[in-house]
């Protein structure tokens, strides 16, 4: 009876535990997390970010009440660091008509980072004009793959988004769901960016490592928390 008790408070206690300096619990049937998250930004500004075209933080993005927000068109946002493959993870929330995105493997190889880098379409789905076309709306691969109506909630509301990419393979997440799901370089990747606007940019896409950026240059708030990423093998 002794050895049954405690065995079974072992299990109850290897059910949920906290792994240390990760933030994940680890429930019944899941194995430890691996490579560390990191905090781009946690309420606070931290020394991860900078602007396109200045080195410190833009005018227009402010912390306010723990939230990285911005009003209006300004300076896109970048990382200060490099990433090749990776998870990440934030919040967002758009204001009415909002259009911003998440771009990744950037490079300062062209004028504008969306010459470069692909990105993350983040979008007031119902009203903003990109909203009509899937290639264009929330959570998209920006002009090549579409993400399913229905996934993003509406203006005002907070939404989570993860991006997941190992060597050529991308994914993206919306509230728990992936809708965006493709190979970077692969045949169909390659005739999809020949067809688009970016066929003007050979190496659109092709980077190996690259800057994580924000865009603000497009009207309207946008509303960011719990930005963080860890490096995959």
């Amino acid at each position: 009876m002794h050895n049954r008790i405690m065995a079974n408070a072992a299990l109850l206690v290897g059910a949920f535990l906290w792994v240390a300096g990760t933030g994940h619990e680890v429930r019944a049937g899941e194995s430890a997390p691996g490579p560390k998250w990191h905090t781009l930004f946690d309420g606070k500004l931290l020394d991860t970010f900078r602007g396109w075209e200045s080195e410190g933080m833009p005018d227009g993005w402010h912390v306010v009440d723990g939230i990285l927000t911005k009003d209006g068109s300004v300076d896109d946002i970048v990382t200060k660091e490099q990433f090749g493959n990776f998870e990440l993870e934030l919040d967002w929330k758009i204001g009415e008509a909002g259009n911003s995105g998440v771009f990744y493997r950037a490079t300062r190889e062209y004028d504008h980072i969306y010459w470069s880098g692909p990105e993350y379409q983040l979008l007031d789905d119902a009203n903003a004009p990109d909203g009509r076309n899937r290639l264009t709306a929330a959570a998209a691969a920006y002009g090549l793959y579409g993400a399913p109506a229905g996934v993003v909630k509406p203006f005002g509301e907070w939404n989570k988004t993860r991006i997941v990419i190992r060597g050529n393979h991308v994914e993206h997440w919306l509230n728990g769901q992936k809708v965006v799901e493709y190979d970077l370089g692969s045949p169909e990747w390659t005739a999809k960016v020949a067809a688009s606007k970016f066929s003007r940019f050979p190496n659109y896409g092709l980077a190996k490592r690259g800057f994580i950026g924000i865009q603000g240059d497009h009207p309207g708030s946008l509303q960011l928390r719990h930005i963080r990423i860890r490096e995959l093998p």
